[in-house]
C-alpha cells in the first residue's frame, strides 16, 4: 500500500473507533499500536513508551494544569454572577445593554478561566434566566451566552492557544498575544450585532428605567476587580520577560485559589476538594491526549503518511488562498465532531508546515484555527456549548438555540474572512511587544 492509502485507512479506522464513543486518548493510542504492530511488527513496541511519556515530558506543559486550575477555581466561585452584576448595572440605561452585559461578562470571564463551557456555564446560569425575564426572546438569549462562551479559547490566557503551542512548538507568549485583538474584535461584532437586533426588533426592556446608584454600582467592583488584576499581571510577566508561561500559570493558579477562599469564603475542605478533583480530572484528560497524540503523529511520521500528504498538497500547486480555504473547510468540518484539543494535536503537526511553507504567518494562522475550532463549539452534532446551554435552559429546544447562535457563527466566519485581507490584526500586537518574527 502506499502511504497515501495508508493514510485513508488510518483516517477511516480512527473515525470509526471515536464514533463509538471511545475515549480520544484510547482512540488515538490504540489505532497508533494497531498500525504500527501492523506494518513494523513486534519490534515498534520498543519505543511506544518513550515516545508516550515522551509527549508530555516538557516543561513549557506545567503550564496547562495550572491555567485549568485558575479556571477551576474562578468558574466555581460566584466570581462569574460578580461579574455580570458589576456590567449590568453599568450597562442598564443602554438599549440591548443586558445583551451586551453577558457578552462582554463572557469575554472577561473568558479570559479568567480559558474555557468555553466553562464560560457558558458561570455567565449562562445567571445571564440567560436575567434576560429571558426581561424580554429578550429565547433565540438571542441563549444563542449569544452560547456564541459569548467561545471567546475562553481565544483570549489569553488560552488552554488552546497553549495545546497549538506545543504541537507546534511556537511561543506561547507571543500565541496569547496573537489572541488579543482578534478577540477584542469578535466581542465587538457579537455585541454590534446585539445592538443591531436591539434597535432592529424594537425591543423595551423592562430594565431600561430602572436606575442604580454609584453605591449599588460600585459595591460588587471590589470583589472582581482583583480577578482582573491577576490577567492584568500574568500578560505584564510573560511580555516583561520576568517569567515563563509555566511560571505565571502556577502563580497566577495560586493567586486564584487564595481569592477565592478570601473574597468568597470558600476554605471548606469540600469545596476546595471539588476545584482540584475537577482540575485534576481535566487536567489528566489533556495530558493523555497530548501523550496518545504524540504517538500518533509518530505512527504517521514512521509510516511516511505526514511527508506524503505535504508533498502532495505543495505538488498540487494551487493559489496559497485556494489552498488556505481548503484547510479551512477542513477545519470547520472537523470542529463539528472532535474537541478543540483533539483536532488541534492531530492536524497541526501536518498542517503547520504547509502553512508556513506557503508564506502564512504561523501565529496568524493559530488565529484562524481557534476560530475555525469556535465555530466547531457552537454546530452540531458535537457542539459542546449547545448542550450546556441546554442544560441551562432544558425548556428551551436545541433548534431555538441554535438558530439564535447561528448570526454569530457568520460573525465569526466574516471575521476570519476580514483576518484574510488584514493578517496585521493578528500580528501587530506580537510584533510590536515582542519584535517580528525571524
Amino acid at each position: 500500500m502506499s502511504p497515501i492509502e495508508i493514510g485513508l485507512l488510518i483516517a477511516l479506522v480512527t473515525i470509526l473507533l471515536l464514533a463509538t464513543g471511545m475515549s480520544i486518548a484510547f482512540g488515538l493510542g490504540l489505532a497508533a499500536v494497531g498500525f504500527l504492530l501492523v506494518f513494523q511488527g513486534p519490534a515498534a513496541f520498543s519505543i511506544l513508551a518513550e515516545k508516550f511519556f515522551g509527549g508530555i515530558a516538557s516543561f513549557t506543559l506545567v503550564a496547562l494544569p495550572m491555567f485549568i486550575l485558575m479556571g477551576a477555581a474562578v468558574a466555581s466561585s460566584p466570581a462569574g454572577r460578580d461579574l455580570y452584576l458589576a456590567l449590568d448595572r453599568w450597562m442598564n440605561r443602554v438599549p440591548g445593554g443586558i445583551i451586551i452585559s453577558n457578552l462582554a461578562a463572557c469575554s472577561i470571564f473568558a479570559a479568567l478561566s480559558g474555557s468555553s463551557p466553562a464560560t457558558c456555564a458561570a455567565i449562562g446560569k445567571m445571564g440567560i434566566p436575567e434576560m429571558r425575564k426581561r424580554g429578550v426572546p429565547d433565540d438571542l438569549a441563549t444563542g449569544s451566552i452560547c456564541a459569548g462562551g467561545t471567546l475562553g479559547i481565544l483570549i489569553p490566557p488560552s488552554i488552546t492557544m497553549i495545546v497549538y503551542g506545543v504541537a507546534t512548538e511556537t511561543s506561547i507568549g507571543r500565541l496569547f498575544l496573537a489572541g488579543v485583538v482578534p478577540g477584542i474584535m469578535l466581542t465587538v461584532f457579537f455585541i454590534g450585532w446585539a445592538l443591531f437586533i436591539a434597535w432592529r426588533r424594537d425591543y423595551r426592556f423592562a430594565d431600561t428605567t430602572k436606575r442604580f446608584s454609584l453605591r449599588e454600582r460600585f459595591e460588587v467592583l471590589p470583589k472582581v476587580f482583583p480577578f482582573l488584576l491577576i490577567i492584568v499581571g500574568i500578560l505584564y510577566v510573560l511580555y516583561g520577560g520576568v517569567a515563563t508561561p509555566s511560571e505565571a500559570a502556577g502563580v497566577g493558579a495560586l493567586f486564584c485559589v487564595v481569592l477565592v477562599v478570601a473574597i468568597y469564603r470558600m476554605w471548606q475542605p469540600q469545596r476546595l476538594w471539588e476545584i482540584f478533583r475537577e482540575s485534576t480530572r481535566e487536567s489528566v484528560m489533556i495530558m493523555m491526549i497530548i501523550a496518545a497524540s504524540e504517538l500518533f503523529g509518530y505512527m504517521l511520521s514512521s509510516l511516511y503518511v505526514t511527508q506524503s500528504v505535504a508533498e502532495g498538497i505543495v505538488a498540487m500547486e494551487v493559489n496559497r488562498w485556494v489552498l488556505m480555504l481548503m484547510i479551512n473547510l477542513f477545519l470547520l468540518v472537523a470542529g463539528c465532531f472532535l474537541p478543540p484539543v483533539a483536532i488541534i494535536l492531530m492536524t497541526a503537526p501536518i498542517l503547520y508546515p504547509i502553512v508556513t511553507h506557503s508564506g502564512f504567518d504561523p501565529y496568524w494562522f493559530a488565529v484562524i484555527f481557534t476560530i475555525n475550532m469556535e465555530i466547531g463549539l457552537i454546530t452540531p452534532p458535537v457542539g459542546l456549548n449547545l448542550f450546556v446551554i441546554n442544560g441551562i435552559a432544558p425548556d428551551v429546544r436545541l433548534p431555538v438555540i441554535l438558530r439564535g447562535a447561528l448570526p454569530f457563527v457568520l460573525l465569526m466566519a466574516a471575521g476570519i474572512v476580514l483576518l484574510c485581507f488584514f493578517p496585521g490584526i493578528v500580528t501587530w500586537l506580537p510584533d510590536l511587544l515582542m519584535g517580528p518574527v525571524k
